[in-house]
């Protein structure tokens, strides 16, 4: 379907309230059991139940999406038991436009990890020299395990803003070859530090361990299965034409709370085994370096260690405050999020930008584990719940990190070496060619046919 063709009707579709699917007079008796939703195929809505039916308030749903909105969030969705009970009014203009879902890409990369895992090619205890071509990387680089990248705890120099510029304007040279060259400044396994590089080299690991292009088996092993299709996303490549784990996939809003259900059910799509539940289970437990990271998305556990932007600092307080010590997120920069409770059966997906109002340098660039904006949304939407009744967490309180370490976010030599340039460069590789091959290459040539796919489809 060419979504944009649709453009006309749906901005009609702008100028109505938020839509709460269904008018429910008032909550449901605590005791009616709630009816659950079947899962949805590809090219179909999500079944939508009302409000009342699905246990919650619908007045005060409704108040914590018009919150939602106020934030600058242009896509909202709640599904409780997998039925959609209140939407953005304008989902209808976004659900379908493919958005650069930043850092949540890394949540996707874990969860085609451990699909690799589940088929008996992946061992996450394994260091990924098992995995890698002979002669690439060192043998301290080649001993970094699976589990270290899944947990960002590689050790490998990071430089999150740094990392990120090259990538953006399509210029990175060789990113596995860049995280092969960066220098080791932790043990392996000892030290949670945020980065780029360690899930870019990790879906080229998994890649390696299939023995097929990471996106055919990405689309083949989890995104057909829950309906997302080829020609809906551009997830883009290097000029080297590795696949970025740490970003730049470009996803509908529709497609990333696909994502979210399969979670919420435990990596089943209806009938159908998707990644397994002892995975899952692993992914959202507390890694041992960081309370409130398992594997590359965020749970609901304190102290917590936020990236290193502005500077590194640890937080007391669980990153969901509102919601039970069962809940994970998918995390993304302007705030990309699944929310994921099981216990409640809940996903919230949203998209937008930025939307965080507190002073803090960090939150208000959505850069922080203790956000305002999930804390106040989500404190309102904890208020609409009537079955179960939610403890209230309080108001937020401001905590503030004005400790600013540009040595900690930014570095040349990581920009430098992502042309090819310097000591962090990739091994063979100049700002023209890579092991003797001009750019850019293959890399590119994949972008553009991505791109031209959806634009036709």
């Amino acid at each position: 379907m060419r979504w944009w063709r649709s453009l006309p009707a749906l901005l009609a579709a702008t100028v109505t309230a938020a839509t709460l699917t269904g008018t429910g007079t008032a909550p449901a008796g605590a005791t009616e059991a709630m009816p659950e939703c079947a899962l949805p195929g590809a090219g179909a809505a999500t079944t939508s139940a009302s409000p009342a039916a699905e246990g919650f308030d619908p007045a005060k749903l409704a108040r914590a999406m018009d919150f939602a909105q106020s934030r600058l969030r242009l896509n909202v969705q709640v599904h409780r038991n997998n039925c959609l009970v209140a939407a953005g009014r304008l989902n209808p203009l976004t659900g379908g436009v493919p958005w650069n879902i930043w850092s949540s890409t890394k949540s996707v990369v874990a969860l085609v990890a451990g699909i690799a895992r589940d088929q008996g090619r992946l061992d996450l205890a394994a260091p990924i020299g098992r995995y890698l071509p002979a002669g690439v990387g060192d043998a301290a680089h080649r001993a970094i395990t699976v589990r270290d990248l899944l947990t960002q705890t590689s050790g490998l120099k990071q430089a999150i803003v740094s990392d990120v510029g090259a990538s953006v304007a399509g210029a990175d040279t060789d990113v596995v070859g860049q995280a092969m060259a960066l220098p080791i400044t932790h043990a392996p396994g000892t030290y949670f530090e945020y980065s780029q590089r360690g899930p870019d080299l990790l879906a080229y690991v998994v890649e390696r361990a299939v023995g097929e292009d990471f996106q055919a088996f990405a689309q083949r092993n989890l995104f057909d299965p829950i309906g997302i299709g080829s020609h809906d996303h551009v997830w883009l490549r290097d000029r080297a034409g590795h696949t970025y784990g740490f970003a730049n996939l470009y996803l509908p809003p529709d497609d990333l709370a696909r994502l979210g259900l399969l979670l919420v059910n435990g990596g089943s799509w209806n009938d159908r085994r998707v990644v397994s539940s002892s995975y899952l289970d692993q992914l959202r437990a507390p890694s041992a370096t960081n309370a409130c990271y398992g594997y590359l998305v965020w749970v609901n556990h304190a102290p917590c260690v936020g990236p290193s932007l502005p500077s590194r600092k640890v937080y007391p307080a669980v990153p969901l405050a509102a919601l039970p010590s069962d809940a994970y997120a998918m995390v993304g920069f302007l705030q990309q999020n699944n929310f994921v409770v099981p216990s409640l059966n809940l996903v919230v997906t949203w998209t937008g930008v930025l939307g965080d109002v507190s002073l803090d340098p960090q939150t208000l660039i959505s850069a922080s584990p203790d956000s305002e904006l999930y804390h106040e949304f989500l404190r309102l939407l904890g208020q609409s719940f009537v079955r179960p009744r939610l403890p209230d967490p309080g108001p937020y309180r401001q905590n503030f990190n004005f400790d600013i370490q540009p040595g900690q976010f930014l570095d040349p030599a990581v920009t430098l070496g992502s042309l090819a340039i310097g000591p962090d460069a990739p091994a063979g590789c100049t700002p023209m060619a890579c092991g003797g091959t001009l750019l850019p290459h293959q890399g590119t040539v994949q972008n553009l046919n991505a791109v031209l796919g959806l634009v036709t489809h």
